[in-house]
């Protein structure tokens, strides 16, 4: 793998590790607001939850984008062809890679 992807890999996780510590405070505050069992503070849950559902999202879309980058640096290395495996009598089982578009 070239520096180049190797680099967006790394911001990817470094985005996503952010996102996800962003969520542990949000259900944090959820739960706390959930016991509470105060009107505003189950109202405000409702934006709270609509904030972790988006931070969900971009977490999967983030992770779509890493899939997707790491599918073409494999198709672009010389050992990105076949997948060779084996088949359960031993015999070279060579199907082509699936690639994810």
């Amino acid at each position: 793998m070239d520096g180049k992807v190797l680099k967006n890999f790394q911001k990817s996780f470094v985005q996503v590790q952010d996102i996800l510590d962003q969520n542990r405070l949000l259900i944090n505050e959820i739960n706390q607001n959930h016991e509470s069992k105060q009107a505003d503070h189950l109202g405000r849950n409702i934006g709270l939850i609509r904030e972790l559902n988006n931070n969900i999202r971009t977490v999967a879309s983030l992770y779509g984008g890493l899939s997707h980058s790491f599918a073409r640096s494999v198709d672009a290395s010389p050992e990105g062809e076949s997948t060779g495996t084996l088949r359960s009598d031993g015999k070279a089982n060579n199907q082509k890679r699936f690639r994810c578009e």
